[in-house]
């Protein structure tokens, strides 16, 4: 984000801390983007949210997307003891995430504000891009017609009369415009290092409650709980409809949370998507573990309504990407979701069975797809047919990234795999794939520590996945889909399929 000449670093803060909400699962795949989009440091993460710092603007956080949500920190420190006594202590402990350290909360809603006043800055500076055009283009084409004629002089002295004028009209309408500018973006400066309570805020509190602390408490009581302490405290003022500021708290039994979300929509919320398949930030994750190469031929032979090659091709856009599937449908609604996005000369729709993919052998460098599953899809034992075929376009050292349920999984341990040994994995089950798949361009940087209780997760999960002809997984996550668990599970072709 470029900072307005003559103005303030759009940066926030050496130090600002943030946090973003993943689905389960997706977490060492956020603890590595951040790192690698944002070169964040201090980069944690506990089940269901990524803790990290940087420097980076609001246009770079928003790029995130393997996150859910993207906050502001404010507090993060242990649970509440539900168990210390009655309702009224709990609530006095609650009031203390408040009251013991107002400090803590200034320092962010300034640093929460200072990004806002760059955010409306950025928006200001790109409005004001363009100059004033000036309208000759009519007098000029009159001039043209006429210079033959004998009112030429004449009409050439009143063109020079008009412009003259509307020279000077514009010049100070520019003027004007640039003073009215200068004034705005005083008064957001102003409005930013205001008064140190910034007694101006109108607020509202959204709570989360889970654990134990959940069966004993409403989100609506803690939520009034504090609303009340920050009144007091601050002498802000309750709005539920149309609040300057969010405050987001979440308690559980392993750590309380407060913070600032910085965007009202979510950054899983992609602009570009129309129609919403799969979530976007699983379909995100799917791509980064592909290792996707500029160049390559990707496919994704049941692509549905085309959302994995969206965010694949939003992220990696030098590549050839066709979609495949047997729905008139479906095909529709990927190509509009393709035409929406402005990615229809990017990814090719064909309409072709899985098991009958019109492609020559060993002809496709990655393979990213979502498997269907659930009451509306039975595919039983054709989930052998669907990887022999994937198996057979699939060339030698290729990468299929495949999205399983445990009905697929149980069917494929009953296939009985082969001889091939399953210490052939090139990962680490725990990791995603290299940074470098993850930044596009092309830094890397230290794999983030992944913690024994999910590494051993993710080996049971790969521990499920035995290889399928010459498939052999090589990593495999459990991640949550709503309702629902599946598995994200990565092969490599080792050699051609027997006969």
């Amino acid at each position: 984000m470029a900072a307005v000449p003559g103005g303030p670093r759009s940066d926030p803060p050496a130090g600002a801390r943030f946090f973003c909400t993943a689905g389960r699962g997706l977490e060492p795949f956020l603890t590595r983007e951040v790192r690698a989009r944002l070169a964040a440091t201090q980069v944690e993460y506990i089940s269901g949210k990524v803790f990290f710092t940087t420097c980076s603007d609001l246009n770079m956080l928003k790029k995130l997307k393997s996150a859910e949500r993207l906050f502001l920190l404010i507090k993060k420190q242990l649970p509440l003891n539900v168990s210390s006594g009655s309702k009224g202590k709990i609530f006095n402990e609650m009031q203390r995430l408040i009251n013991d350290d107002p400090e803590s909360w200034l320092k962010a809603i300034s640093i929460w504000k200072n990004l806002e006043l760059d955010a409306k800055k950025e928006k200001l500076s790109q409005k004001d891009a363009n100059p004033l055009k000036r309208k000759m283009g009519e007098n000029d084409v009159i001039v043209a017609k006429k210079l033959k004629t004998e009112q030429m002089q004449e009409i050439r002295e009143n063109k020079e009369c008009q412009l003259e004028k509307q020279i000077e009209e514009e010049t100070l309408e520019q003027g004007h415009r640039i003073t009215k500018r200068e004034e705005f973006l005083e008064d957001l400066q102003n409005d930013a290092v205001g008064t140190r309570t910034h007694s101006d805020l109108t607020f509202r509190v959204s709570c989360r409650c889970s654990g134990a602390i959940a069966k004993t408490f409403t989100a609506q009581e803690v939520g009034r709980v504090f609303g009340i302490a920050l009144m007091k405290q601050f002498g802000w003022k309750a709005d539920l409809r149309n609040p300057n500021l969010e405050v987001f708290i979440h308690l559980s039994d392993i750590y309380s949370v407060v913070g600032i979300p910085m965007f009202r929509v979510p950054l899983a919320s992609r602009a570009y998507i129309k129609t919403a398949g799969l979530r976007s930030t699983t379909a995100w994750a799917m791509a980064s573990l592909a290792e996707i190469k500029a160049g390559a031929f990707v496919l994704d032979p049941m692509c549905g309504l085309g959302t994995i090659l969206l965010e694949a091709a939003k992220e990696w856009p030098d590549v050839y990407y066709v979609g495949a599937d047997v729905s008139d449908s479906q095909l529709l609604g990927a190509c509009d979701n393709l035409k929406a996005a402005g990615l229809k000369d990017k990814i090719e729709l064909i309409k072709a069975s899985v098991i009958e993919l019109p492609l020559p052998s060993e002809s496709v460098d990655t393979i990213i797809s979502d498997i269907p599953f659930g009451k509306k899809f039975k595919l039983g034992e054709d989930i052998k047919s669907i990887l022999q075929e994937m198996e057979r376009v699939l060339h030698i050292g290729g990468t299929a990234v495949l999205l399983l349920s445990e009905d697929h999984c149980r069917r494929l341990r009953d296939h009985g795999g082969t001889s091939i040994p399953l210490n052939c994995r090139e990962g680490h089950a725990g990791e995603p794939g290299s940074e470098e798949c993850l930044n596009p361009e092309g830094k890397t940087g230290i794999s983030d520590p992944v913690s024994p209780s999910f590494a051993a997760s993710n080996q049971d999960s790969l521990d499920r996945m035995p290889p399928f002809g010459s498939l052999v997984p090589v990593e495999c996550y459990k991640v949550s889909l709503g309702k629902t668990d599946a598995f994200m599970c990565k092969y490599k072709k080792l050699h051609s399929p027997g006969p």
